[in-house]
């Protein structure tokens, strides 16, 4: 009895120990579970689920950016070239856990995505088959996770409108592994689950290259897509759901959708201006106003020659005798050309012409930006990348992400009215002195990448920037939705009963 007495306590400890383990197994999955309401630090918890899994963080890890070239001669070809600091800044709320200098070679969780995104698997002769593409037989999409296998653009005029080239191959890469690309837009595979359905029509590249009749044919290639998407999307439940409100579709060029878009006015539509477009089709309300990829070569920001090593004053080279709004540009010619320290002359993209502009808007102050047959020019853009203070005469702009950069920290704007006025302009940049020229120099130099087309995307480039500019869009119709609704849901309940 004496014996059994003695076991009794050994047994007793050993089965609350065992039990003390199991619930200590227990809570400590729980708190991984429920780490936000842990009183363990979330960054705590981050590491030991990141240190016991697939993931890994490479200290100082140097990656490689894919850029395009200048030359308009040629298609789009990719090169690579070390980052600049700048690069890793930080511009959406998916990246706050990530450090200068460190990257997360990870499949972007939909969970965790600022946007995510259903894209139609809409067939290749809408998209990268009017690149020449053509991959195995039901193949929908070329293979991105090797940039040198992705179809390249052509290069050129076409290639400042190359926007849904770039947003496609971001959808594409989103489920991939990556190394430092944000994971601002992910692509899911439930409509249901997407908060915008995004529709991969090349339709800039279908104008640019199929939109004149060829043969006997009585219609063009970039007809025949455009009644094809029209009758695509109306069939679609997603469509039908929503009536194409939550639909994303991209129409850069001014002429591009022409004989669609009355059809598709509802959509979401990502835009290089309003100029030709009627305001029930496209307005500021619910479309997006997106930069044009810019053609000349982006200045490092450690080579940007600085005030005193601009030689030129002002400086515009481009077409000058253009129609609608643009009539300005002939005006302007003949009041500037003759002058001190001004280049006003005509030029094109062919010959060595993107070259000069390259070289001119460099070594000059500030670069016109002044209204065309649209409101908007990639010479802007061109300009931005060149450091170069842009004078922007074009009363009727939109100007991309204006609604989280002040253009005014670094662009002058000058009324139509008052720049025809004989000597106005010149007295106002004159007057513009150093310091506060070097301001917006500076300004330049620290939002350029915001403009800066490239695969894969990289934090806060211009394709990033897009993505967070429709995720704003979405919440701001939700908003404006849900108080139009305020007083909807209580008439209906007394109607009922």
């Amino acid at each position: 009895m004496s014996e059994k007495s003695s076991m009794l306590p050994s047994r007793f400890i050993f089965y609350v120990m065992l039990i003390c383990m199991f619930l200590l197994v227990l809570s400590s999955i729980f708190l991984v579970q429920f780490s936000s309401h842990s009183f363990i630090p979330r960054s705590v918890l981050e590491l030991i689920i990141v240190n016991n899994s697939s993931f890994y963080f490479t200290p100082n890890f140097k990656k490689e950016q894919i850029i395009l070239p200048t030359l308009p001669s040629e298609d789009l070809k990719f090169q690579t070239l070390k980052p600049r600091e700048s690069d890793w800044k930080v511009s959406d709320s998916s990246e706050k856990g990530m450090s200068v200098g460190k990257q997360v070679n990870v499949v972007c969780d939909p969970t965790k995505a600022l946007l995510k995104v259903f894209m139609y698997d809409l067939p290749p002769e809408f998209h990268f088959g009017l690149l020449g593409w053509k991959g195995s037989v039901n193949q929908t999409w070329p293979e991105v996770d090797n940039p040198s296998r992705v179809p390249r653009y052509p290069g050129g005029l076409n290639l400042q409108h190359s926007i849904e080239y770039w947003l496609t191959l971001d959808l594409l890469s989103s489920n991939t592994k990556k190394h430092g690309q944000p994971c601002t837009a992910v692509r899911v595979r439930n409509s249901s689950q997407a908060d915008i359905i995004f529709v991969p029509f090349f339709s800039s590249l279908s104008y640019n290259r199929h939109s004149k009749i060829q043969g006997e044919g009585q219609v063009s290639v970039n007809k025949m897509l455009q009644d094809r998407l029209v009758i695509f999307l109306k069939g679609r439940k997603e469509w039908k759901r929503s009536g194409g409100k939550n639909h994303l579709i991209v129409a850069h060029h001014p002429n591009s959708l022409l004989d669609a878009r009355s059809k598709l006015a509802s959509a979401m539509l990502v835009l290089a201006d309003f100029g030709r477009y009627p305001v029930e089709l496209a307005n500021i309300k619910k479309d997006i106003i997106a930069p044009y990829r810019h053609l000349v070569a982006t200045i490092p920001r450690g080579e940007s020659p600085s005030y005193g090593e601009r030689s030129t004053l002002v400086y515009f080279q481009g077409a000058i005798y253009r129609k609608d709004g643009g009539v300005i540009r002939q005006e302007l010619y003949y009041l500037l050309k003759d002058e001190k320290d001004v280049h006003f002359t005509f030029g094109s993209i062919g010959g060595n012409g993107v070259n000069q502009a390259s070289q001119g808007m460099s070594m000059s102050k500030f670069c016109l930006n002044i209204a065309g047959d649209t409101p908007s020019s990639n010479r802007l853009f061109d300009a931005i990348v060149s450091h170069c203070v842009p004078v922007i005469i074009s009363d009727e702009i939109e100007l991309p992400f204006e609604d989280v950069l002040d253009y005014s920290e670094f662009s002058v704007f000058v009324r139509a009215a008052d720049a025809v006025k004989k000597g106005y302009l010149l007295n106002l940049l004159h007057s513009i002195k150093r310091e506060e020229w070097t301001k917006m120099w500076e300004r330049l130099k620290e939002i350029t990448n915001h403009f800066e087309y490239q695969y894969p995307s990289q934090p806060g480039d211009a394709v990033n920037m897009i993505w967070q500019e429709v995720a704003r869009k979405i919440s701001s119709m939700q908003f404006n939705s849900h108080r139009k609704n305020r007083y909807n849901r209580s008439q209906l309940l007394v109607k009922s009963n």
